[in-house]
């Protein structure tokens, strides 16, 4: 009971903060450009960012499905309303496609540590190593849609950092279990 009040009273202390964030900036748009416009993009991401943290900070860590699922449903009409509002289908058609590959990647984030959740560090290892499949999955994406280059410096800099973590948190899970065993 206690928790629940907790988690009741950061939820409205979250609201309250977003709907000041959202007054400010519009305030500041009118006083500035006599109108609404770009508090709007403001105002879709706030909204956006709400609605998918809001989950995670009434609930806590039971509220992590709900982020995720909120996320899955409302992303493509997210980057909808910004392709309009920023008078870019860019934004649509290039966030959509690459949304795809991200969802897959954080429900098999979120599968993991379910399957594995009193083995944080393997859950955290294989997600590392999976993160690099999905960094150049993107990356081919991109190249075919923008003629982004599909690996540069930085593409293999990620790689070796990603994979050393990988590496490093599943050895450090054999470890504990080893010694665990022992």
């Amino acid at each position: 009971m206690k928790n629940i009040n907790k988690n009741t009273v950061i939820s409205v202390i979250f609201t309250v903060t977003m709907i000041i964030g959202i007054t400010v900036c519009c305030i500041c748009d009118i006083a500035i450009t006599g109108a609404l416009t770009w508090s709007l993009t403001a105002l879709s991401s706030i909204i956006f960012a709400w609605i998918i943290s809001f989950p995670i900070i009434l609930s806590g860590k039971r509220g992590i499905l709900g982020a995720i699922l909120s996320l899955s449903i409302f992303i493509i009409p997210f980057l909808y309303i910004m392709s309009i509002l920023v008078n870019n289908t860019a934004v649509f058609r290039i966030g959509s496609i690459v949304s795809i590959p991200s969802l897959i990647y954080m429900w098999t984030v979120y599968a993991l540590y379910t399957r594995f959740g009193n083995r944080r560090m393997l859950a955290t290892g294989i997600s590392f190593f999976l993160a690099v499949p999905f960094m150049f999955s993107v990356n081919m994406l991109l190249w075919k849609m923008i003629a982004e280059p599909i690996l540069d410096i930085w593409d293999i800099l990620s790689a070796f950092i990603l994979l050393t973590a990988a590496f490093s948190f599943i050895f450090g899970d054999y470890a504990r279990n080893r010694k665990i065993s022992k």
